[in-house]
């Protein structure tokens, strides 16, 4: 992981070069409605309230759990102790992010949603929200995070989420036999390059030219932006859009060359 420093800087380096976030000088249609009609979309949706007054609660929540953490920085399996308070600190997507990805399910409502690291479940939730009938598929490596997680769901009345418990590298590949194409996936639960590289890999086998990925914390560490430019390479991958704390990728076909954008969010 970089330093606070470090990614302070890089930070502003994204805010003084990037797209001005308003649509003004791009020159693909697809990417001018991705600004203007999801990213601009500032109407407060009917589920945000419910959502947001979860997430307040657990901040106060001092209920201590064992985890296992399967991520970048840790040894597999290792033990931790942490409060629920202290995971929505430090681990859970901002307001700003989460309620983007309901925009974007909203906008181009994908039938089945991926999402690999579930935490306490309010990106999920956001998800689900946004397209009921949609089959969402969320997976946790830490049982006790994931018991959290199913409680939330139940206490705002989503009935369309999956909860997977888990190492990934065990239950993505069961997953993936279960699902004709993975429309949206949201890859969120480990911040090191090969295992991003190989989810991706994975996933791709599920993947067409409507299908949505989003990788988190792609400027988060050295490992990660050489793992964002490797799938920017890739040669399904026709469209890249860099947000700074999220990077969103798009498969569509008939376009003559990749395009990667970097906007202000």
């Amino acid at each position: 992981m970089y330093s606070h420093f470090r990614i302070a800087l890089k930070y502003l380096r994204y805010f003084f070069t990037a797209s001005n976030g308003r649509g003004h000088g791009v020159h693909s249609p697809f990417v001018f409605d991705f600004i203007t009609k999801v990213m601009n979309d500032h109407r407060h949706y009917y589920c945000y309230d419910d959502i947001e007054n979860l997430r307040s609660e657990m901040r106060l929540d001092k209920t201590l759990l064992t985890i296992e953490d399967f991520g970048a920085g840790s040894i597999i399996s290792q033990k931790k102790q942490r409060t629920i308070a202290a995971i929505v600190q430090s681990a859970l997507k901002t307001k700003k992010f989460a309620q983007l990805m309901f925009r974007m399910v909203n906008f181009y409502q994908p039938k089945t949603i991926i999402e690999l690291g579930t935490s306490l479940g309010i990106t999920a939730a956001y998800l689900a929200s946004a397209k009921q009938d949609a089959i969402v598929i969320t997976m946790e490596g830490s049982e006790s995070i994931a018991a959290i997680a199913k409680k939330n769901f139940k206490e705002l009345g989503l009935n369309n989420i999956r909860t997977i418990k888990g190492n990934f590298n065990d239950t993505l590949p069961g997953v993936l036999t279960q699902i004709q194409t993975a429309d949206f996936v949201f890859l969120d639960g480990n911040h090191r390059k090969e295992p991003t590289l190989k989810y991706f890999e994975q996933l791709l086998g599920k993947a067409d030219e409507h299908s949505i990925f989003i990788f988190d914390d792609i400027h988060w560490s050295e490992e990660m932006e050489t793992a964002w430019k490797i799938i920017q390479q890739q040669e399904n991958v026709t469209l890249t859009l860099d947000l700074f704390f999220i990077g969103i990728v798009f498969f569509r076909k008939g376009q003559k060359e990749k395009q990667h954008f970097i906007i202000r969010f």
